[in-house]
C-alpha cells in the first residue's frame, strides 16, 4: 500500500488535477491514504484536499506524519504533477520486488527545450520520489522540507511516466 504526500502553498488548480490522477490508484487499492501538507495556502487547498478526502494538516511535525502514514511505501510530489497510464502495476510491482528509492521517467510530451534543461536545476520532487517508510522514518527530523528526503539518494528510474508539476503552473497562470 502507499501514502501519497503533497507539500503546497495556494496550490488549488494543481493540487486537484495530482489527486484526480491519483483516483484511479485508489480505486486499485494501490493507494490508501494522501496527505497534504500546507504551507499557510489563503486559496481553496483546504477545500479541495477536504472534497478528496484527504488528510490535511496546515501545523505538523513531518515526523508524526510519517508515523501516521497507512501505506508502507510514500510517494512524494508536488502539486500539478500527474502520473501517467501504466503507474499503478509499476508501481506495485517495484514496491514488492525492491527496497531502493524510485522515481517516475519525465514525460516524453512535456519536456523543456533542450537549453531550459541544460540550465534550470530541477525540483527534487519534479518527478516524485519513492521512498519506503522505514527508509523516511529513520532520515527523518523535524521540520524537514519532503525535498529534502532526496538528498544523497540515487532514485532508480520508473519506466512510468509523470508530467511535471510545471506543467500544471503553466497552465493555470
Amino acid at each position: 500500500m502507499l501514502t501519497v504526500i503533497i507539500e503546497c502553498r495556494d496550490q488549488e488548480p494543481e493540487l486537484a488535477q495530482t489527486l484526480a490522477a491519483l483516483v484511479s490508484g485508489a480505486i486499485e487499492g494501490l493507494v490508501c491514504d494522501v496527505v497534504v501538507l500546507d504551507h499557510g495556502s489563503r486559496d481553496g487547498t483546504s477545500r479541495v484536499a477536504d472534497a478528496a478526502g484527504c488528510r490535511f494538516y496546515s501545523e505538523w511535525d513531518i515526523c508524526e506524519i510519517l508515523g501516521s502514514a497507512r501505506g508502507e511505501w510514500l510517494l512524494l510530489v508536488e502539486p500539478g504533477s500527474r502520473p501517467q497510464s501504466g503507474w499503478i502495476d509499476e508501481i506495485g510491482e517495484y514496491m514488492a520486488l525492491n527496497t531502493l528509492p524510485a522515481r517516475f521517467t519525465a514525460s516524453r510530451g512535456y519536456r523543456r527545450p533542450l537549453m531550459q534543461r541544460l540550465r534550470r536545476m530541477f525540483s527534487p520532487l519534479e518527478f516524485g520520489f519513492l521512498i519506503s517508510k522505514v527508509e523516511a522514518m529513520a532520515v527523518a527530523r523535524s521540520g524537514m522540507a519532503l525535498a529534502e528526503f532526496t538528498r544523497g539518494r540515487k532514485p532508480k528510474r520508473l519506466a512510468s511516466e509523470m508530467i511535471p508539476s510545471w506543467v500544471a503552473a503553466r497552465a493555470v497562470r
